[in-house]
């Protein structure tokens, strides 16, 4: 009885593989998840290392939690300081040196990122912020919390000495 060389039915194999792949009419990967909303994630802010005087620097980190299907954070958080009635806005921006990653995440995933911020003296260009709010990128929607961490100094220039950091994957 003759055996038929495997050559034969190895490359029969490799045909049928190549012909089921999961690319689109462009020939690149079609991606299965989407933009993270606020619907589907869970938002915490705090607690915050604050800042106890004039001058001195604080912290509030914000955590992130993927309640729903999995899906991704590109690019940077869009957070904004708000006065009394939104009297005054300050959009928040990447911290110096700061780079923009794109995570996934999936069901039970976290993420993080931080405020970092001045604390400046009430009146002399300080930011007397009420309301912190947190905006995902891709997301029209808005989480709001209360900012109770004093005013924000200015930074001399017209802007005012707070940034946020990029992204971070939180947890194992």
């Amino acid at each position: 009885m003759r055996t038929p060389p495997i050559a034969v039915p190895a490359l029969a194999a490799l045909l049928l593989l190549t012909a089921c792949d999961d690319t689109g009419d462009d020939g690149k990967q079609k991606s299965t998840s989407t933009a993270c909303s606020l619907g589907q994630v869970s938002v915490e802010a705090g607690p915050a290392s604050v800042a106890p005087a004039a001058g001195d620097t604080g912290e509030v980190p914000v955590a992130l939690t993927n309640r729903g299907a999995t899906c991704t954070l590109d690019g940077f958080p869009e957070v904004r300081l708000a006065g009394a009635g939104g009297s005054a806005v300050l959009d928040l921006p990447p911290a110096e040196g700061a780079t923009a990653q794109k995570l996934t995440l999936a069901k039970g995933d976290s993420a993080s990122f931080s405020i970092v911020y001045v604390r400046g003296p009430r009146g002399d260009g300080a930011l007397d912020a009420e309301d912190l709010r947190v905006v995902l990128p891709g997301d029209p929607g808005t989480r709001t919390f209360r900012w109770s961490y004093g005013p924000v100094a200015s930074d001399g220039e017209g802007g005012h000495q707070a940034s946020v950091s990029a992204y971070q994957q939180a947890g194992d």
